[in-house]
């Protein structure tokens, strides 16, 4: 499978995840709620780790990657803390949308660390997005 695919899928169970998330959190403090996500991933992905048979590569990921995966793991819980905080106070039809602004600041982020070449059309897009992604949140 491409790519493509595999976004159009994570889109998919992204939107599913707002939707239930809302719904689970109800009554529910909303760090204790991420706290309860965080563990169904944990096991989930380490059952697929298990599964596949690559962990035992696990002591083949250098110093530099570990790094980087443990400041990713950081900040994706940072983001999960306050995206259930704001979903536990907001509606998730304008939550989700200014979450999405993620992907703008991805395009920007990528342009100056990673050096990614940004084309008009990417730029244009982001745009679009951002203006996208305020207009629903205030209707």
């Amino acid at each position: 499978m491409s790519w493509f695919v595999f976004v159009l899928l994570s889109a998919v169970f992204a939107a599913l995840t707002a939707i239930l998330a809302k719904i689970g959190i109800k009554n529910v403090d909303s760090n204790l709620a991420t706290a309860v996500r965080t563990v169904v991933i944990l096991i989930f992905a380490w059952g697929i780790v298990f599964w596949q048979g690559t962990a035992a590569k696990l002591g083949t990921i250098s110093q530099y990657s570990l790094t980087f995966l443990v400041l990713s793991g950081i900040t994706t819980g940072l983001s999960w803390l306050f995206y259930f905080r704001a979903l536990q106070l907001g509606k998730a039809s304008q939550v989700a949308p200014i979450d999405k602004l993620s992907l703008v600041l991805t395009i920007v982020l990528a342009a100056v660390v990673l050096k990614e070449k940004v084309s008009l059309s990417i730029f244009i897009g982001g745009i679009l997005m951002a203006i996208g992604a305020i207009l629903i949140s205030l209707g």
